[in-house]
C-alpha cells in the first residue's frame, strides 16, 4: 500500500543509516522474528532476543545522527498544529525502521498514527495548556511522560460514557505508521502493535484515578460500563493492527505501584481482569501474540494475569522486588518475560551496572527460552547511550545459547 507523503519529508524517507555503526557482527543463525517467536514459545533460540518499546527523541537523535519528531514530546504536538501530520507520520515510520536496523533489535513496538485530518491550533491558556475541541482545558506534562490531561474534570455519569456496543471503527489512516514498518520489516523482525487505548482501566478517559478507584466501591456499574466501552474500542484497534501485519499486540494500562495493585487484587479481578481476558481471546482468535505491559509490583495479580491468557509480560522492575529468578521459577513455563534492565540503571548507573543486570536476567530467566531482554519501560529522557549500548553488547555476547558466553 502506498502512502501519500509531502515532498518536504523525502529527506527522511531516503535516509539510510549505517547499520554497522554500532554492531559490526550480525547474528546469522536465525532471523530476528524467529528468535522472538522461539522465546515466546519457550524454546531456546540462537541467542536471547532484544528490543525496546520506545526511545525518547533526544537519545534517538544521538543514535541516528539526525533530528526526529518521533517521541519528540511537545514538538510532535506543534508539528500537528503546524499542518505537518504527513511529515510526523513519515518520520515515525522511518525512525522505527532505522532504530531496528542500527541497534540490531529483534522486535519493535509500533504505535497508531494520528488521524489524517486538519489539526487547527487551539486557543492557548498557557505555554503548554489549551482548550480542546470539547471545551475542556487540557495540559501537557513533559516531566510525567508527556501525558495530556484535563486541568479540571467535569462530573461524568454513566450516561456520559460511550456505548459498549456502538459501531466504533478505526480510521484507516491510523494504521499508516504500522503499514510503513510492516512493509520493511515484516519478513525479518517481530512487530508489536500498541493500540492508543487499552480500555481495561480507563481512568484517564473518564474521571481521573482517585475518583475512578472510589467508584469501584460506590458506583460499580459506572466502572463496569467504562471498562466494557473502552475495552471494546481497544478491540477495534487490535483487529486493525493485526490486519495491518502486526505479529503481536501490547496493551499498556498499569495497575500497580511499587507496593502492589493500587485497587487491590479483588477489585482488579472484578473490574479489570474481564477486559484483559477479552483482549487475549480477540488477539489469539486472529493468530497473534498478546504481550501485556504493566509495571510496578504485580506479585498479587500474577496468577490472574497468567490465567487471562498472556503470552508475554513487559514491565518487569527487579529493583522493586520483581525478581527474575523467582518469576522464572514460578511462571517460566507459562509466559515469556520482556525486561531485565531497570530504567533507573540506564539513567544513573554505569555500563558495568547495566551489564550486570543483563547477565543476571540471562542467567536467571533465559534457560529454556522465555526471555527477551529489554528495559522495564521505555528508553526515557536521561538514558545514557553508553549504558544502553553496553547492555546490548552484553546480550549479543553473553546471551548466546547455550547460556554462558564470553564476558
Amino acid at each position: 500500500m502506498y502512502i501519500s507523503i509531502p515532498v518536504d519529508t523525502l529527506i527522511i524517507i531516503c535516509y539510510k543509516p549505517t547499520h554497522s555503526i554500532l554492531f559490526t557482527e550480525k547474528d546469522q543463525t536465525m532471523k530476528s522474528k524467529e528468535r522472538v517467536i522461539a522465546a515466546l514459545n519457550h524454546r531456546e533460540p540462537d541467542r536471547v532476543p532484544t528490543g525496546e518499546n520506545a526511545v525518547d527523541y533526544l537519545l534517538t537523535e544521538k543514535i541516528l545522527g539526525r533530528p526526529t519528531l518521533c517521541n519528540a514530546r511537545w514538538k510532535e504536538i506543534e508539528a500537528l498544529w503546524d499542518g505537518q501530520r504527513g511529515k510526523l507520520v513519515a518520520d515515525y515510520g522511518q525512525t522505527h525502521i532505522d532504530l531496528v536496523r542500527t541497534l540490531d533489535w529483534d522486535y519493535v513496538r509500533v504505535p497508531a498514527a494520528p488521524k489524517d485530518k486538519t489539526y487547527s491550533r487551539p486557543q492557548m491558556t498557557g505555554p503548554h495548556s489549551w482548550i480542546d475541541d470539547e471545551g475542556n482545558e487540557v495540559c501537557f506534562y513533559a516531566e510525567h511522560g508527556s501525558i495530556i490531561t484535563r486541568a479540571e474534570r467535569r462530573y461524568m455519569s454513566i450516561d456520559d460514557l460511550p456505548d459498549p456496543y456502538d459501531d466504533f471503527r478505526v480510521d484507516p489512516s491510523e494504521m499508516d505508521i504500522v503499514r510503513t514498518v510492516v512493509s520493511e520489516l515484516k519478513d525479518s523482525h517481530f512487530i508489536i502493535g500498541r493500540p492508543p487505548v487499552d480500555g481495561t482501566f480507563p481512568f484517564v478517559e473518564t474521571v481521573g484515578m482517585e475518583e475512578y478507584l472510589l467508584r469501584m466501591m460506590v458506583e460499580p456499574d459506572f466502572v463496569t460500563h467504562a471498562m466494557e466501552a473502552y475495552t471494546a474500542r481497544s478491540l477495534a484497534y487490535i483487529d486493525a493492527m493485526i490486519d495491518a501485519g502486526c505479529d503481536a499486540i501490547m496493551t499498556t494500562d498499569d495497575y500497580s505501584d511499587n507496593e502492589g495493585p493500587i485497587m487491590g487484587p479483588k477489585l482488579f479481578e472484578r473490574f479489570i481482569l474481564p477486559g484483559i481476558v477479552r483482549q487475549a481471546e480477540a488477539i489469539h482468535a486472529k493468530g497473534a501474540y498478546f504481550i501485556k505491559h504493566t509495571d510496578g509490583n504485580t506479585w498479587k495479580i500474577m496468577d490472574m494475569l497468567i490465567e487471562a491468557g498472556l503470552d508475554g509480560w513487559h514491565g518487569i522492575q527487579p529493583s522493586i522486588g520483581m525478581d527474575m529468578g523467582r518469576l522464572k521459577e514460578n511462571y517460566g513455563d507459562m509466559i515469556c518475560f520482556f525486561g531485565g534492565v531497570n530504567c533507573e540503571t540506564l539513567i544513573a548507573g554505569s555500563p558495568d551496572d547495566v551489564r550486570m543486570e543483563v547477565r543476571t536476567a540471562i542467567d536467571q530467566a533465559a534457560p529454556g527460552g522465555g526471555l527477551v531482554v529489554a528495559s522495564g519501560n521505555v528508553l526515557q529522557p536521561g538514558v545514557v547511550l553508553d549504558n544502553y549500548l553496553a547492555g546490548l553488547k552484553m546480550v549479543k555476547e553473553y546471551g548466546k545459547y547455550p547460556i554462558g558466553g564470553i564476558l
